[in-house]
C-alpha cells in the first residue's frame, strides 16, 4: 500500500506542477481571509523572499520565478479587489494575453522583496497591469512587468461598474505603455501577414463589398 502510494504521488509529480497549483490555492485562501480593498485601482503589495528553489546557476532568482511570482500576486490582487468575484458574477473569465518582463537588478539568495501590483490602465477588451519588484533593503527596483488580461465574455467597464457601481475613467496611459501596446500591435500585424491571414482578411474584405 506504502509503495503504491509513493509510485501515485511520484506519477503525479512528474505529470503536473503540484507546487505550482498548491501555492495558489495557499495564495488565494490567504487573499480571502485578508480585508477587502475597496478601492479597485489601488496598488497592492505582497511580501516575498528569494528561496533555495528560486535560483539559477549563478545563484540568483531565476528569470522564470519573477513571472511565477507575479501570477500569485494577481491572484492575491484580485482576491482582495473583488475582480475575481466579479468575473464569476458575470460569467467571465481573463486569461494573459502578453507579458514583458525588463530586469533591472538581480534578487539574491534570501533577499526580501515586496511586490507591488496596480492596473494602469484599460480598453474594451483588456486590464494592463503593471507589477514591480522593489527590494525592502534599499528601495531599488529589481524588475518591473506588463502584463495583458484579456477579458472573454464580458469586458473591464463591465467589471469596474460592477463593482464601483458607476462608470469609472480610464486614467491616461503612460508613455511606456503606449510603447508596449504598439508593440503588440505590430508584432500580431506581422505575424497574420507571415501566416498569410491579413490577405485572407483582406479578400473576405473586398468581396463583402
Amino acid at each position: 500500500m506504502l509503495l503504491c502510494a509513493l509510485v501515485g504521488l511520484l506519477l503525479l509529480f512528474s505529470c503536473l506542477d503540484v507546487w505550482y497549483f498548491l501555492r495558489g490555492v495557499v495564495v488565494v485562501v490567504q487573499a480571502w481571509f485578508q480585508p477587502p480593498v475597496w478601492d479597485v485601482l489601488a496598488e497592492q503589495s505582497v511580501a516575498g523572499r528569494v528561496l533555495p528553489h528560486d535560483l539559477d546557476y549563478m545563484g540568483h532568482m531565476n528569470n522564470a520565478r519573477y513571472l511565477r511570482e507575479c501570477d500569485f500576486a494577481r491572484f492575491h490582487y484580485y482576491m482582495r479587489n473583488g475582480i475575481f468575484k466579479a468575473l464569476r458574477t458575470l460569467k467571465a473569465t481573463m486569461v494573459v494575453g502578453a507579458s514583458t518582463i525588463r530586469y533591472r537588478r538581480s534578487l539574491a539568495f534570501g533577499e526580501a522583496f515586496d511586490l507591488r501590483t496596480r492596473i494602469v490602465a484599460w480598453d474594451d477588451k483588456s486590464f494592463f497591469v503593471e507589477q514591480r519588484f522593489v527590494s525592502q533593503g534599499d528601495g531599488f527596483i529589481s524588475a518591473v512587468m506588463l502584463c495583458r488580461q484579456n477579458v472573454l465574455r464580458s469586458n473591464p467597464e463591465s467589471i469596474l461598474q460592477l463593482l464601483c457601481k458607476r462608470k469609472v475613467e480610464c486614467p491616461d496611459y503612460p508613455e511606456d505603455l503606449q510603447h508596449w501596446i504598439s508593440f503588440i500591435s505590430a508584432s500580431s500585424q506581422a505575424l497574420r501577414a507571415q501566416s498569410g491571414l491579413e490577405d485572407k482578411t483582406g479578400a473576405q474584405e473586398d468581396k463583402d463589398k
